[in-house]
């Protein structure tokens, strides 16, 4: 279904966000729009909202699936204004958001629904997952200048770290840290310290007051922490070209990058058991 814009959508199209999980997912471009959309429905999203420029072209099929927000993804701020606005009208709801030539992978996916873990996920009484943003990136830039391949995919096997996430007295805050690699480690010099972070909490439930701030943190801490207390809980991967994409788009960039390719390379197999068996994501009690 196709909406005049956001505002339209929470007026008229409310209905979606009654039952979750709900995928919100932002096309920042026109890149694999269509494969992020069928990845996701594959993961089991009760419903899927699409936000997406005008001249974004899918087939009708698909665009029968979905609810089609016209929308400026690469205006300021205008990601975190779109997730909170939902937030608003779903509280209780689970929400999940991502970009384009984004997919996202959770322990055991391959036999097991999101919406299966987010019921073990809450039975643990856990309202957020923490996600870990995978640089994905082309094996061959002359074939695939624009970075983004899925039959060549690969991604760093290592150099992943974290550090300390200090509060506003400098003091480490409770079970959170930064998590950092991937090329936005490896090309720092070509990233923006504020952007340099891999963490995201993509998945969370909705609440009366919740905000997604800039940096892909929530305004309740406890929503920001890899764990609870008495235990390791599940987290997630999101397999992503998006700072490959981005990297090669700018003219900033681009020419220092002739590869992506190093000796910590390895081919991207798109299923969960690789991911697990990097550390790139965590099952926590859920066997």
């Amino acid at each position: 279904m196709r909406y005049q814009g956001l505002t339209d959508f929470l007026r008229t199209g409310d209905k979606a966000l009654a039952k979750g999980p709900v995928a919100m997912i932002f096309a920042e471009d026109l890149v694999e729009v269509e494969s992020t959309i069928a990845h996701h429905q594959k993961a089991g999203f009760a419903e899927i909202l699409v936000f997406a420029p005008d001249m974004l072209d899918l087939p009708e099929a698909v665009e029968d699936t979905i609810h089609r927000i016209p929308y400026a993804v690469a205006r300021d701020g205008a990601v975190e204004h779109a997730v909170n606005k939902i937030i608003d009208a779903a509280p209780g709801t689970w929400l999940y958001y991502c970009f384009n030539a984004e997919y996202l992978f959770h322990p055991f996916c391959e036999t097991r629904s999101i919406g299966e873990l987010l019921a073990f996920h809450t039975e643990e009484r856990r309202d957020a997952v923490l996600t870990y943003v995978v640089d994905l990136y082309a094996d061959d830039l002359s074939q695939h200048p624009n970075a983004v391949a899925l039959d060549h995919a690969f991604l760093d096997k290592s150099g992943y770290y974290a550090l300390g996430r200090p509060d506003d007295d400098g003091n480490p805050r409770e079970r959170q840290l930064d998590f950092f690699g991937g090329l936005r480690w490896r090309f720092e010099e070509h990233i923006p310290p504020a952007r340099r972070k891999i963490d995201r909490i993509s998945i969370f439930r909705a609440k009366k007051g919740l905000k997604l701030r800039p940096d892909h943190t929530f305004s309740d801490e406890e929503y920001n922490t890899y764990a609870c207390p008495w235990h390791n809980n599940i987290t997630v991967a999101i397999a992503s070209f998006r700072t490959a994409k981005a990297l090669k788009s700018n003219a900033g960039s681009t020419f220092d990058i002739p590869t992506f390719k190093w000796h910590n390379s390895t081919r991207f197999d798109w299923n969960s058991q690789q991911l697990l068996d990097l550390g790139l994501m965590e099952p926590g009690q859920w066997f």
